[in-house]
């Protein structure tokens, strides 16, 4: 009886793989722990040298765009102007849910045309007023044509002040009510 086979699962014991799974997460964690902190600390992906984070210590900078006392350097900045609209009230119609939409914005101008930008600020106005009675309050309400709606305003303030006098236009306030 000594010859008696055994059977199969008897004769090796199936070891766990815990011992594999890990030094997998060991090594996935060693990993990614090296590429982060070669990440962050610059190593790999770092900008160039002539980007605007760029500096040496010797022009006073920290070679992250700021200056020895630690802010930005304004004379990085292009030259801007905005312009403040006076706020819109546009009534809806009485047949829409929402009654009205109160709109104000600014205009990120070229300030060389900025005076006659203020001048024409009744028929931005104008245009403005008008697109917006002519918008659907379902095209007013969804959050996906908000874009859409800045660059059509934006299109008709352009066609009264003329190109490259407006470069954008910042709406600091959209409510329906």
């Amino acid at each position: 009886m000594a010859d008696d086979p055994k059977p199969e699962n008897e004769e090796n014991p199936k070891k766990s793989g815990k011992k594999g799974l890990l030094i997998g997460v060991l090594g996935a964690a060693l990993l990614g722990g090296a590429g982060f902190y070669a990440t962050y600390s610059g190593m790999i992906l770092a900008p160039k040298g002539d980007s605007e984070y760029a500096g040496d210590s010797a022009s006073g900078g920290d070679g992250y765009g700021k200056g020895e006392d630690g802010y930005g350097v304004a004379s990085d900045l292009p030259d801007i102007y905005f312009i403040e609209m006076e706020p819109l009230v546009i009534s809806l119609g009485e047949s829409a849910s929402a009654k009205f939409l109160r709109f104000s914005g600014q205009l990120d101008v070229d300030p060389a045309y900025a005076a006659e930008i203020e001048l024409v600020m009744p028929r931005i106005t104008d245009a403005l007023n008008t697109y917006l009675r002519a918008v659907s309050e379902e095209e007013l309400a969804k959050p996906s044509s908000f874009d859409r709606l800045r660059a059509q305003m934006l299109r008709r303030i352009q066609v009264v002040t003329g190109q490259g006098k407006v470069h954008d236009l910042l709406i600091t306030e959209f409510i329906l009510g």
